[in-house]
C-alpha cells in the first residue's frame, strides 16, 4: 500500500502539469504603434493573408510612435481541448466599438458576438456581411484577432472568480438596482483552434487607432473618380437597348448618372452562372460598352462565383472545386492557383478586355441553407468555415488584382468580407431593408475598415423615398437598385425635384468626396466617421430602464442609448438624416461652433439642437473654419481631361486651410507618385476680412476658383 502512494501522487502531478496555465503574451512591435503575438500555432489561412495586406510603414511612421497600453500588459491567453482561449483587461469606464458590420448598435461592451459570416437576419449577434474580428476601444487602442474561424466574443459579459475588479453580490430580492448584467473587467474570445495571430494597435485616440488599422491593412482605397458619381442597377431581364433607353431617360430628365448596373440576365444561365454574355439580350457586348463609355458612363456585372455546367471553364474548374453545390452549381476553391487562374481567363476576356469597369458579388455571405454546409470539404484542405470566412474577401483581393494589372481602377459591391478589406476597391450591400438600421451600420462601417451603401429600392410613400435617397447620396456608394421593380428616380413626382437636388449635389460635391476617399487612402481616415472618432464630441452614454415583463423582460434589463444615427463625411460635413414619419429629430454637435451647410447661419456651439422635418434637404452641418471645394452640377463624373470651375465654401469666422487632392481618376499611377495636392486656404486680415487663396498643384484640374464666404 505504501509503494502505490509515491506512484499515486506521481500520477496527480502529471495531471495538474498537464492542464494549461494561463500565459502572457509575448507582443513583438511590426509597424509603428502596431505590435503583434502568436499564441500557440497560427493557421495557414488567415483575413489578412488572403487580403495579402501591404502596410504602408511611411504613412504609419507619420501618424508617431506610440507605446505600448499598458492596459493590455496584463493580457492572458491559453490552450486547452484544441481551442484557444485569450483574455484583455478592461477599465471600468471604457467603451469598446466594432466587433463587425452591426445594424442597431454602435457602442458594443456588454454584448456576446459568434462572428460569422452570414446574410444580416434582424440582430447584432455577429452573424453579418463582414464579421471583423477587430474592436476599438475609447481608451486608445484596438485589438485584432486575425483568425479564419468562427469567432465567439464575450465584450464584457463573463464575470471572473479571480477578477481584480469583480462586481458587487446583489439581492433582488430586497435592492431595486440589482443588475442582470454585473459589470465585467475583461473581454474574452473563444478562437476554435489551436493558435492565432493577435495585433494590437494603439493611438492618442479611437480615430487615430483605426487609421494605424487601416494603414496596417494597405491604407483604404481610392475608387475612380466614376465610382463616387451615381449608379443605377437595372432590372435583371434588361437587354442592351432597354439599358441605353434608361441611360437616355435620366439624362433626358437631367438625373446624374456614372455607372450601370446589369443583374443575372445579362448572362446566358445564372443561379449558377456561366459568366458568358447572352446574344440574345446583348448580341454584341463589346459595342453596348463602348456606347455606355461614349456618354462617360461605365458598366458593372451582377455575378455570384458558383459555376454552371453551361460555363466554358465546368470541366475544367471541376478537381478544384468544393464537395457540395450551391443551386447545384460548383463551389470553386480559390486557395487553389489553376481554380484562380480559369477565373482570371475567362472574366478577362468576356468581360475586362472589351470594357466592363466592376463586379457586383452576390452570395458569399448566406444563409446557411443557401451555401455550402461546415460538413463541406475542399480540395485545398481547408475547412468549410474558413473558407466561409474568407471567400467573400478572397474573390475581392483575386478581382481587384485583375484590373490593377491593366492598370484601371475599379469599384464594386460584395456582400461578404473581413478584415484587411480597407484597401480593396469594393462597397457591402445586402437584401435587409430597414432605413434607420442601415444608417447605424454606415456609422459602424466606419470602425472596422470596411465600407457600406444604405442603397434605395423601392418605398412605400414619396417622404420615405426621399430620406432613403437623401442618404444614399451621403454614403460611398450612391446606388438605386431597380433590378426587382424598376424604380426610378423620379418614381413619385411630388419629390422627384427634391430627389434631383439632392443627386445634383452628390455631384457638385465630388472634389470633397475625392479628397476624402484619399485621406482614407494616405492617412487612414474612413470617409464616413462615427461621432465616437470625432475630436471634441461628447455623448454621454446612459441605460434606459427596460419595462420588467415576465416572458420578453423578466431581468428588466437595461437598453442602451447610442449615438447610432449621424456621422461625419469627411472632415467638415455632419450628416443628420431624417426617416419617414419623424416631425423633427436632435442632433448633438461637437464643441464649437457649427454651421447650416445651405444658409451658412449659425445653428450651435457644442451643443444638443433640434430641427424640424421640413420636406426640403437632408440636414447637413459644417464646422467653423470648414472649406468645402465644389463644382458645378454635372450629370456624369468628370473625364481625367476635363478642366472645371471651382466654387470653394468657406463656413464661419476662422481662418481654415482645406488639402484638396487630384489625379487622373481612372488609373493606378497615383502609386507611382502623378498626383497632387492643392491647398486651399481662407486667412484673416487685421480688420477681420475673411480672405481665400490657393497655390496650384500641377495635378490641379480647374480652370478657376470663386470663394463664396456663407457666414454673413
Amino acid at each position: 500500500m505504501t509503494r502505490s502512494l509515491p506512484i499515486f501522487f506521481l500520477l496527480i502531478l502529471i495531471q495538474t502539469l498537464s492542464i494549461a496555465q494561463p500565459t502572457v503574451f509575448q507582443w513583438k512591435q511590426v509597424a509603428p504603434g502596431v505590435w503583434k503575438a502568436n499564441v500557440g500555432k497560427p493557421e495557414k489561412i488567415s483575413p489578412l493573408s488572403i487580403a495579402e495586406i501591404k502596410p504602408q510603414f511611411e504613412a504609419l511612421q507619420r501618424l508617431g510612435s506610440p507605446v505600448f497600453p499598458a492596459l493590455l500588459n496584463d493580457s492572458k491567453n491559453e490552450l486547452a481541448d484544441g481551442k484557444t482561449y485569450l483574455r484583455f483587461p478592461l477599465q471600468k469606464v471604457e467603451q469598446l466599438f466594432g466587433l463587425g458590420l452591426n445594424f442597431k448598435s454602435v457602442q458594443q461592451r456588454g454584448t456576446i458576438k459568434n462572428l460569422h459570416v452570414d446574410h444580416y437576419n434582424g440582430k447584432d449577434d455577429g452573424r453579418t456581411h463582414a464579421p471583423v474580428p477587430f474592436y476599438v476601444s475609447d481608451k486608445g487602442y484596438g485589438i485584432l484577432i486575425n483568425s479564419a474561424r468562427y469567432l465567439t466574443v464575450y465584450a464584457g459579459t463573463a464575470v471572473r472568480k479571480d477578477s481584480k475588479n469583480p462586481p458587487g453580490e446583489m439581492d433582488r430580492n430586497s435592492q431595486k438596482d440589482w443588475d442582470s448584467s454585473p459589470y465585467s473587467d475583461a473581454v474574452e474570445v473563444l478562437v476554435p483552434a489551436q493558435g492565432t495571430e493577435i495585433f494590437v494597435f494603439a493611438g492618442k485616440n479611437a480615430l487615430e487607432v483605426v487609421q494605424r488599422y487601416n494603414l496596417y491593412c494597405g491604407g483604404g482605397t481610392l475608387p475612380p473618380k466614376w465610382g463616387l458619381g451615381f449608379t443605377h442597377r437595372t432590372p435583371t431581364l434588361f437587354s442592351d437597348e432597354q439599358v441605353l433607353k434608361e441611360v437616355a431617360d435620366f439624362e433626358a430628365n437631367g438625373y446624374p448618372l456614372s455607372f450601370v448596373g446589369l443583374e443575372p440576365g445579362w448572362q446566358t444561365k445564372s443561379y449558377p452562372n456561366s459568366f458568358v454574355w447572352d446574344n440574345k439580350r446583348y448580341p454584341d457586348p463589346a459595342q453596348f460598352l463602348n456606347k455606355l463609355l461614349q456618354k462617360n458612363i461605365r458598366a458593372n456585372l451582377w455575378i455570384n462565383p458558383y459555376v454552371s455546367s453551361h460555363s466554358p471553364i465546368f470541366k475544367d474548374i471541376q478537381p478544384y472545386t468544393a464537395s457540395h453545390t450551391v443551386w447545384v452549381g460548383q463551389v470553386p476553391d480559390f486557395n487553389l492557383k489553376p481554380a484562380r487562374d480559369l477565373y482570371k481567363g475567362l472574366f478577362t476576356k468576356q468581360h475586362l478586355n472589351i470594357g466592363v469597369s466592376g463586379y457586383k458579388v452576390d452570395e458569399t455571405d448566406g444563409f446557411d441553407n443557401w451555401l455550402w454546409p461546415d460538413v463541406a470539404k475542399f480540395p485545398s484542405g481547408f475547412s468549410a468555415e474558413q473558407v466561409r470566412q474568407t471567400y467573400g474577401l478572397q474573390f475581392q483581393k483575386m478581382s481587384a488584382d485583375w484590373f490593377h494589372e491593366k492598370n484601371t481602377r475599379t469599384y464594386g459591391l460584395v456582400r461578404a468580407s473581413n478584415a484587411g478589406a480597407s484597401a480593396l476597391p469594393y462597397v457591402i450591400y445586402n437584401d435587409y431593408y430597414n432605413h434607420k438600421d442601415f444608417i447605424t451600420a454606415l456609422i459602424n462601417s466606419s470602425f472596422i475598415g470596411v465600407l457600406w451603401t444604405p442603397e434605395a429600392r423601392s418605398s412605400k410613400t414619396s417622404e420615405e423615398w426621399l430620406r432613403r435617397m437623401q442618404t444614399v447620396c451621403f454614403s460611398p456608394m450612391a446606388m438605386l437598385n431597380a433590378w426587382a421593380d424598376g424604380t426610378k428616380p423620379w418614381t413619385f413626382p411630388d419629390v422627384a425635384d427634391k430627389v434631383k437636388e439632392v443627386m445634383q449635389l452628390r455631384m457638385r460635391l465630388l472634389p470633397y468626396l475625392y479628397t476624402t476617399f484619399a485621406q482614407y487612402h494616405y492617412e487612414g481616415k474612413p470617409p464616413v466617421r462615427a461621432m465616437n472618432l470625432v475630436e471634441g464630441f461628447s455623448f454621454e452614454e446612459k441605460a434606459i430602464e427596460g419595462k420588467l415583463n415576465s416572458t420578453d423582460n423578466p431581468y428588466a434589463q437595461a437598453l442602451k442609448q447610442d449615438m447610432k444615427d449621424q456621422y461625419m463625411l469627411g472632415d467638415y460635413i455632419l450628416v443628420a438624416p431624417l426617416f419617414a414619419g419623424e416631425k423633427s429629430r436632435k442632433v448633438v454637435l461637437p464643441r464649437g461652433k457649427w454651421y447650416d451647410f445651405y444658409t451658412g447661419e449659425l445653428v450651435g456651439d457644442g451643443e444638443t439642437i433640434e430641427i424640424k422635418n421640413d420636406m426640403e434637404s437632408i440636414p447637413l452641418f459644417v464646422s467653423d473654419g470648414a472649406i468645402i471645394p465644389m463644382i458645378p452640377p454635372v450629370l456624369h463624373t468628370p473625364r481625367k481631361d476635363d478642366i472645371l470651375p471651382l466654387t470653394v465654401r468657406h463656413y464661419g469666422t476662422k481662418a481654415g486651410t482645406f488639402n484638396l487632392y487630384d489625379d487622373d481618376g481612372e488609373s493606378f499611377d497615383y502609386e507611382r507618385k502623378v498626383f497632387g495636392w492643392t491647398t486651399l486656404r481662407v486667412t484673416k486680415s487685421q480688420g477681420e476680412k475673411l480672405e481665400g487663396k490657393h497655390v496650384a498643384d500641377k495635378q490641379f484640374r480647374y480652370k478657376e476658383v470663386k470663394w463664396e464666404f456663407m457666414t454673413k
